[in-house]
């Protein structure tokens, strides 16, 4: 009988993330899914049955190691999907260091981190790293830079960690979505004073039907970057 393929998904809770978990755990592949606390890996836990969870808090990146330390952890991953993410938007003139400092734990350090100590594990697999960047990722607008920051450096992360991990036959990609109706996507329409209508942008399942097609990719290539944007 073929093994079961194993996924760690961050931000599984809601947008993309969410709809990536949705879908591989439909058809039947194990899932580990990493939760900020212990109340949160409850409502994971009953949103995705028989998925394991692992408590982290991606906000303090330097206590991840600790907590993991703690924890029965998968001795093989097939897939390392990173789409939690946080964004404060505002001007250069007005963000703090407390600012950059929270938008760059989360969405760059964490996944970092998150990376480096799962290696092991992504190499006895063969596995693959998924970073789901942003179009911030490639251009930065106005009150976008800490965000937008993170996000370039996200790019950066990904495209060392492929020329370094190649020989060891872990695929990388990161994936580029321009607006994608979420929570998050609310939260900044509310940080720009607009009204938020979601079927103005990407659907997360048509996303998730991208991410999809990268991991499910046969061996013999590798997507790298892979930019998706809104088709209206």
């Amino acid at each position: 009988m073929a093994r079961m393929a194993t996924h760690m998904i961050t931000g599984a809770g809601s947008g993309i993330g969410a709809a990536v978990a949705r879908r591989l755990h439909e058809r039947g592949d194990e899932l580990v899914l990493l939760a900020r606390d212990a109340g949160r890996a409850k409502e994971l836990a009953g949103a995705f049955p028989g998925a394991r969870t692992l408590v982290g808090d991606l906000a303090n990146p330097d206590r991840l190691s600790w907590a993991f330390s703690h924890q029965p952890l998968p001795d093989r991953i097939d897939s390392l999907v990173h789409s939690a993410g946080v964004v404060d938007l505002g001007p250069v003139g007005e963000l703090t260091t407390r600012a950059w400092r929270g938008q760059l734990e989360v969405n760059l350090i964490a996944p970092a981190e998150l990376t480096r100590l799962f290696l092991p594990q992504l190499r006895t697999a063969r596995g693959h790293v998924v970073f789901v960047n942003s179009g911030a990722g490639l251009n930065a607008h106005a009150e976008w830079s800490a965000y937008a920051a993170s996000k370039h450096g996200l790019k950066a992360l990904a495209d060392s960690l492929r020329a370094e991990e190649h020989g060891n036959g872990v695929r990388v990609t990161s994936v580029y979505p321009g607006r994608t109706a979420s929570p998050m996507q609310a939260k900044v329409h509310s940080q720009e004073g607009k009204e938020y209508d979601a079927s103005r942008w990407i659907d997360p399942e048509s996303v998730a039907t991208a991410i999809l097609a990268s991991i499910d990719l046969p061996r013999d290539a590798e997507v790298n970057d892979l930019t998706v944007r809104p088709g209206h």
